[in-house]
């Protein structure tokens, strides 16, 4: 079940000058919420970032920091949660030659005093991978 759909902005540290600072498209899912009766997820939150493009830094590079904020804001348990980081297909070129597949990256971070730490990324596969595609695309 979606539960939040939206344009989620981010102090940075870098005081007046707002280094690190922007935004992304935040979408939760919690499946702790689902009606249907069956499979219990290890993970009922599912958590999609995406990059926007007027936003002053990429998600990818603030990663850990956001995750803290997210959890914390959300009042989501980290070691329930899967965060996946969503790269749209996208053109680029002359005539929009060139493309870009689009991608969907899991984000696991080790956990310390309730602050994201030390991303590791790896790239979804099936079936994993067509679940989330699911999610993101309805």
């Amino acid at each position: 079940m979606l539960i939040y759909d939206d344009i989620f902005s981010w102090s940075g540290w870098g005081g007046k000058l707002m280094l690190g600072s922007g935004k992304c498209r935040l979408r939760i899912y919690d499946f702790k919420k689902d009606d249907k009766k069956g499979l219990m997820h290890l993970r009922p939150i599912i958590v999609v970032v995406s990059d926007v493009p007027d936003s002053k830094m990429p998600v990818k590079s603030a990663t850990s920091h956001v995750a803290t904020l997210v959890a914390e804001k959300f009042n989501i348990d980290p070691h329930r949660m899967l965060w996946i980081e969503y790269y749209p297909e996208h053109k680029y070129g002359v005539d929009d030659k060139y493309v870009i597949l689009e991608k969907f990256d899991a984000v696991e971070f080790k956990w310390l005093e309730n602050n994201a730490i030390q991303p590791r990324w790896r790239t979804l596969k099936p079936p994993l991978l067509d679940e989330i595609k699911k999610l993101v695309n309805s």
